[in-house]
């Protein structure tokens, strides 16, 4: 069997609760962050769900305020980058323009990824997509709701096991008529009807926040709890029911033919994203599923895809997937799209290559990552994905360790894979080095 390689700092569980001993830093629209290439903001866009002219009004901040391009994160937010110290305001007001900014108090705790299909394709899953403005208009009207960390996170599933799988500290799965709401590192949860699951994803915020009061411990994340203050589902239950809310624990991890003839969910796969092309959906309709290469849209592309239908879910594999086509429509404008540079095809070797913002815009990043993978990206090849770090942080490394990791030194990078020992490799050397990385057939363990 294949050892598995370390997990990055981002992605690694703990075995020991986190005491915070500073305030939570985490950028966002209001509060930049300096870079080397000038200040950065990221706008929660909750489920990732946008319509046309808030879109455009993006790109046009992009453009003006910014270095003309968005960056798509791992939760489908979006960030500005090569931002001036004293565009803060105006960059409020054209988000608020927008309504990207419906509570300037909660905008950082806006953190919501939703399965990014949900009612679109042909699965007959449950439509999640609904529940989000629900949840987002609850969060932003509960005032203790801003004492959320910015990295707090609720993840919507519809079933499909998309996003279940992404650390979330609060998930709502679908199941049937009903959905189980659940926190992070339990094996149950509380199902209630589908009518009051934001609620209930609420309330689970709230119960965390109480827990974090008791322990004060300033935990930002549900598994940064000190065991002793770990959530109790039943507990969660009995608040749940006071507030009106009735329900019954049910498992979250049994395998689904357990599931199907029991009360239990069955558990979350690894979660994956669509698959870029055309998504069939029910009566002729269509959308697309497209990646931005190394999560970066020029204004030009992002205005592209906000005017194919007036509508954009971005999705936490730094996607976007378009709704609102037909069978008739969607080829053409999948073709449009792949002409812009964008990736529209399950095959296209960029699909598999990450990397964090590198050189110039991170001061600790020793290498242009981002020049050095797209130069690489078609000349290797096999099955493990790679991600390059500008160093030994490993920003923006996806979960999971079945990956080939690529991280600069003074001299070149180190490349590592799972069953491989990390080695020193030349710059001259990084194409032959990589392709026999990603040839690695990794453990079905990892």
């Amino acid at each position: 069997m294949l050892a598995a390689m370390p997990q990055p700092p981002s992605a690694a569980s703990r075995d020991e609760p986190v005491i915070r001993e500073r305030g939570d830093a985490c950028p966002g629209a209001l509060r930049l962050h300096a870079a080397d290439d000038g200040f950065l903001a990221r706008i929660r866009i909750p489920g990732g769900l946008l319509d046309g002219p808030a879109a455009l009004l993006l790109a046009d901040a992009a453009e003006r305020l910014g270095d003309g391009h968005l960056d798509l994160t791992s939760r489908g937010n979006a960030q500005l980058r090569g931002l001036g110290e004293s565009c803060g305001g105006e960059l409020a007001q054209l988000l608020d323009r927008a309504g990207l900014l419906p509570a300037p108090s909660h905008e950082r705790v806006r953190n919501v990824v939703a399965s990014p299909l949900s009612g679109l394709d042909a699965s007959g899953l449950p439509d999640v997509s609904g529940w989000v403005p629900l949840l987002d208009r609850l969060l932003c009207a509960d005032p203790g709701a801003a004492r959320l960390s910015g990295r707090f996170l609720f993840a919507l599933d519809d079933g499909r096991g998309d996003v279940a799988p992404l650390a979330g500290d609060v998930t709502l799965t679908a199941c049937g008529d009903g959905a189980l709401v659940w926190t992070a590192g339990s094996p149950e949860g509380v199902l209630v009807a589908a009518g009051d699951a934001p609620r209930a994803a609420l309330l689970a915020a709230n119960h965390f926040l109480d827990a974090v009061a008791r322990a004060g411990s300033r935990a930002w994340r549900v598994t940064e709890l000190p065991p002793e203050h770990a959530l109790d589902v039943r507990v969660l239950g009995e608040r749940l029911a006071a507030a009106g809310i009735p329900g019954r624990v049910a498992g979250v991890s049994a395998p689904r033919a357990a599931a199907e003839a029991g009360p239990d969910i069955p558990a979350p796969r690894a979660g994956d994203g669509p698959e870029p092309g055309i998504v069939a959906g029910p009566g002729g309709a269509a959308a697309l599923s497209v990646l931005a290469p190394l999560g970066r849209l020029t204004a030009a592309q992002w205005r592209l895809l906000a005017g194919l239908s007036g509508r954009m879910r971005l999705t936490p594999w730094r996607g976007v997937v378009v709704p609102g086509l037909t069978h008739r429509t969607a080829g053409p404008a999948l073709d449009a799209l792949a002409a812009a540079g964008l990736v529209t095809a399950p095959g296209d070797p960029r699909r598999s290559v990450t990397a964090c913002t590198g050189r110039p815009g991170c001061a600790k990043s020793r290498a242009d990552v981002r020049a050095d993978a797209r130069a690489l990206a078609s000349r290797t090849a096999g099955p493990l994905p790679v991600h390059w770090s500008g160093c030994e942080r490993r920003c923006g490394h996806p979960r999971g360790t079945a990956w080939v990791d690529l991280v600069a030194t003074p001299d070149g990078y180190e490349i590592s894979a799972p069953g491989r020992p990390a080695a020193p490799v030349a710059h001259a050397d990084l194409a032959e080095a990589l392709t026999a990385a990603r040839s690695t057939t990794p453990s079905p363990s990892l």
